[in-house]
């Protein structure tokens, strides 16, 4: 398998980077870069991490001899090297970062989580009501994983925090068995972008076929998760087998949630190289009129409207006797 790092990648450029994924030779994972500076969003580490887990499963090779950048430090610091048990000889200075940070972690069960949260609030040096939307999309996130992805490397996650533009940036990543294989049990998805379609589509969820769910898992995480990030005007992506949305930043003066995701204003492609399970990247601006718990109630009030329609179109169905 090949990465290649370009010069910037981010949620709003990501697609020419997921392209260019080569999975092709399974026998070794290389990342190569260019020449002079890198620069990534978190979910990128958190798939580069992924694909190393695997290949150190399976005794593969990992390389990073053709990753030439300069700014190769930050992969340092970041965690990438310690969490695949690989050697770097970069000497990392620590000055003062451009954002605080989480390092890569690797999140496996639910007292793993709630240290996780616990010790992410200091690292981000935020005040309190910035931290709730972040505490929720992480929790909701990696939750998700714990009971649908099946994935034995749990959830990897990273994050960074940009003071200049006061947002945070987001990646939550597995190698479990994908979306579709989720979903296909209840609702039969024809491909991985309509599995995807269905998961952000409120009260649909893969533990049951019931409408809104059941009482621990309603179908409206990913929903509330792409609602939050919507009304901070931002990126979110959802990629899965060979099928990835994207919410595009949307400028009109009134944000208007749907439940349809292909309502909102959105790109999407389903003829990606095949990821192995789920890739999450978020972007939020934490600016200082999101009020977390009214966004909540707004959300809610949407999640509640949709159950109302899905379920008036279920009984609307003819029965034949």
């Amino acid at each position: 398998m090949r990465i290649h790092l370009p010069n910037s990648v981010w949620i709003g450029n990501i697609d020419q980077f997921i392209s260019s994924f080569d999975n092709s030779n399974t026998n070794i994972l290389e990342i190569t870069s260019h020449k002079k500076w890198v620069s990534v969003h978190p979910v990128v580490l958190c798939m580069i991490t992924a694909l190393g887990l695997l290949m150190n499963k399976n005794n593969k090779e990992i390389s990073f001899e053709k990753m030439e950048a300069r700014s190769k430090h930050y992969f340092e610091r970041m965690g990438l090297f310690d969490v695949l048990n690989l050697d770097s000889e970069m000497k990392v200075e620590h000055h003062e970062p451009t954002g605080r940070f989480i390092p890569i972690q690797i999140i496996k069960n639910t007292s793993m989580l709630e240290d996780f949260i616990k010790e992410m609030i200091p690292l981000l040096h935020l005040q309190p009501e910035k931290v709730e939307p972040i505490k929720y999309i992480i929790s909701e996130l990696v939750r998700n994983v714990f009971e649908h992805a099946e994935s034995q490397n749990g959830a990897i996650v990273c994050a960074q925090y940009y003071k200049k533009s006061n947002t945070i940036r987001i990646g939550v990543v597995d190698s479990g068995v994908g979306i579709k294989n989720t979903l296909k049990r209840y609702y039969h998805p024809v491909s991985d972008l309509d599995a995807i379609t269905l998961a952000l589509t409120p009260g649909i969820t893969g533990t049951t076929h019931k409408i809104g769910g059941t009482a621990t898992n309603a179908g409206a995480g990913l929903f509330f998760i792409k609602s939050l990030t919507k009304i901070s005007r931002d990126f979110f992506l959802i990629y899965s087998g060979n099928g990835a949305y994207k919410l595009l930043k949307d400028n009109k003066k009134e944000i208007k949630l749907f439940s349809d995701p292909l309502k909102d204003h959105h790109s999407k492609k389903e003829s990606y190289p095949h990821w192995q399970g789920t890739v999450v990247g978020i972007d939020l601006c934490l600016n200082e009129t999101l009020n977390f718990n009214k966004l909540l109630d707004l959300i809610r009030n949407v999640y509640r409207e949709s159950r109302k329609e899905q379920n008036k179109a279920k009984y609307k169905k003819g029965k034949f006797i």
